[in-house]
């Protein structure tokens, strides 16, 4: 599979302070990476030094092969990119806004322009004037801009901020048909880790400027949730009197620290002392509760 984002050990230093410290990371033809981290981590500096609107210190970024800061024009030249909120022109309709961005690129057909909004199912709504459009409109609008140039890797900056149910659903949609049918390699910082969980193949985790972890997002979910196992039982209050560390769930359900190996011991303390269990299972963490295990945290961005 083709690397088309490459950063390696990146640092950026602005005076004495350290902003970040050796940040590497990669994004592959079809990955969809959530870049999460808490609050002043280093997210948005990462960002702006891959698309070189600041200046490196030490490190390099590589895009589809070229260094960024060698030969920008063509680094930059299959990126597309929303950082903070799109731009337009809210009293012009969509499609015009559309006609305005392709004209800063060389040959872009109209029938580009007409398949991007399909793309992103503006359809009946790209005549309207995008002072009518809903935020997730404006949203699918700035992606349907960000990719007309047809770019082999699309950069996010909390593509989901401020969206309701409805709109997230349509952006994780979307985003997963870009990666899927256009074979694009995307990046979406954010800090909505739930959403991420739904539609990212892969995480990496920055904190104070470093990254502390990058995996499959499946593979932090099981590492964070191997110990947590819940029993279903008829009397949780005599489970907690037997057991003492465990915690209720609801009347007949609790969740308990330990390892696989310790299950017969709980249950055969359990027998002894007349409580029937219906169920053991292992719980999943969900990337959120994954996230806060590993930043030892629970401030995100």
């Amino acid at each position: 599979m083709e690397t088309i984002l490459k950063c390696e050990n990146l640092c950026k230093t602005f005076g004495k302070k350290t902003i970040l410290k050796d940040v590497s990371l990669e994004v592959n033809e079809g990955d969809i990476l959530g870049f999460i981290g808490p609050n002043g981590a280093g997210k948005t500096t990462t960002i702006k030094l891959i698309l070189g609107l600041q200046s490196i210190t030490s490190g390099k970024v590589s895009i589809n092969g070229y260094d960024i800061e060698k030969d920008f024009t063509n680094a930059i030249k299959k990126v597309g990119a929303i950082v903070e909120n799109p731009d337009m022109y809210m009293y012009l309709s969509g499609y015009q806004n559309l006609k305005l961005v392709a004209n800063l690129y060389k040959n872009i057909l109209d029938s580009r322009i007409e398949e991007v909004v399909k793309l992103v199912k503006l359809e009946n709504r790209i005549k309207d004037k995008v002072s009518k459009y809903s935020l997730g409109m404006r949203q699918r609008l700035g992606i349907a801009q960000a990719i007309l140039h047809k770019p082999n890797l699309l950069i996010l900056d909390e593509p989901t901020n401020g969206l309701d149910p409805e709109g997230i659903k349509e952006m994780r949609e979307l985003l997963v048909d870009l990666a899927n049918k256009e074979k694009m390699a995307i990046l979406i910082s954010s800090h909505n880790l739930a959403e991420l969980d739904n539609f990212c193949n892969k995480v990496s985790i920055i904190k104070n400027g470093k990254i502390i972890e990058t995996s499959e997002i499946s593979k932090i979910k099981k590492e964070a949730s191997k110990e947590l196992k819940i029993f279903e039982v008829d009397r949780v209050n005599i489970a907690e009197e037997v057991l003492g560390e465990i915690e209720k769930i609801n009347e007949n359900k609790f969740r308990i620290n330990i390892e696989k190996q310790e299950i017969p011991e709980i249950v055969e303390k359990l027998v002894k002392n007349n409580v029937k269990i219906y169920g053991v299972k292992e719980e999943e963490k969900t990337l959120e509760e994954a996230f806060f295990e590993k930043t030892g945290g629970n401030v995100i961005e």
